[in-house]
C-alpha cells in the first residue's frame, strides 16, 4: 500500500511541478507518467538513505512519509526531465 501512495502522490507532484514550471511542463499525461516514476524512485531513495517511509505502516506518519517521498520525487524528476527536454530542443 505505501508504494501505491507514493506512485499516486508522485503523479500529483509531477503535475504540480508542471504547473509551477510552465516552460518545463511535459503536458498533463507526460507530467503524470514522469511523476509516477519519480514517486517510486523517491520512495526507494529515501529507503536507501535510511529514512524508511514504510516502517510506520499505515499509520499517519507512514502515510505522510509516503506522500512526501512520492510527491517530492515526482516533482523533482519532472523538473529534471523538463530541463533535459528543453536543452535537447535547442
Amino acid at each position: 500500500m505505501p508504494l501505491l501512495i507514493q506512485l499516486v502522490s508522485g503523479a500529483l507532484g509531477g503535475n504540480v511541478a508542471g504547473k509551477l514550471l510552465k516552460q518545463r511542463s511535459l503536458g498533463t499525461l507526460g507530467n503524470s507518467i514522469v511523476g509516477i516514476l519519480g514517486g517510486g524512485i523517491g520512495g526507494q531513495l529515501l529507503g536507501i538513505m535510511g529514512i524508511d517511509v514504510n516502517a510506520g505502516g499505515m499509520d499517519m506518519a507512514g502515510i505522510l512519509g509516503s506522500v512526501a517521498g512520492g510527491g517530492v520525487g515526482g516533482g523533482v524528476l519532472m523538473a529534471i526531465i523538463g530541463v533535459i527536454k528543453k536543452a535537447m530542443a535547442k
